[in-house]
């Protein structure tokens, strides 16, 4: 490790981000570090795919990651597995339903704006992988310090102007830039982190 990297040892001596090993041996922090090792930062498949993350950066907004991890798989049960063709179609009956389910995060705002993103995702012709890849930054080196990592960038900043324009909510340019960065488009792994480059 160079003495100028935040990369931390988790508790199997490999190198991450410090985020991944905040709490290692606590309730939940297994579930940060494989969500680490083997999701954040990897391409991902499909249209659905990418409606799901969304999704799940959207529910995040103002709670902690570990919370949306811990329910993912509620999440998942409730919300049709994510499949825009499916919640494109549900309605008030679905959300009440959905309000009334301790298994998730029950925020009406979040919950309409899965729906209606829904909604907005099958209507375009070029699908929701294509126009978020459309708008990924080119590739530059990886982050060496947690200072070096924004919270947004201009990619995120348009992507969500976009996405606003096409009757999205819930996708302001933090969310989005979280988006670019769980799928890959934007490479945040620390440069020392054993788990970038995937």
């Amino acid at each position: 490790m160079s003495p100028a990297s935040d990369a931390v040892a988790g508790p199997d001596g490999r190198l991450r981000c410090p985020w991944a090993v905040t709490n290692p041996t606590g309730s939940g922090g297994d579930l940060l570090m494989r969500y680490h090792d083997t999701e954040w930062g990897r391409p991902i498949v499909g249209d659905q795919g990418v409606f799901e993350r969304l999704c799940l950066e959207s529910m995040q907004s103002g709670l902690s990651w570990l919370i949306v991890l811990r329910k993912r798989d509620a999440l998942r049960r409730a919300f049709a597995g994510f499949a825009p063709d499916v919640l494109a179609r549900w309605g008030s009956p679905d959300v009440e339903r959905l309000m009334a389910d301790p298994g998730i995060i029950r925020n009406r705002r979040k919950i309409e704006a899965v729906i209606r993103n829904a909604t907005v995702a099958c209507a375009l012709p070029e699908g929701l992988h294509a126009l978020v890849a459309e708008y990924a930054p080119p590739p530059r080196p990886r982050p060496r310090r947690l200072a070096d990592i924004a919270a947004t960038s201009p990619a995120s900043t348009a992507l969500a102007a976009r996405l606003r324009e096409l009757g999205m909510s819930f996708v302001g340019p933090t969310t989005v830039h979280a988006l670019l960065q769980a799928g890959g488009w934007i490479d945040d792994h620390l440069a020392d982190c054993e788990f970038g480059d995937a």
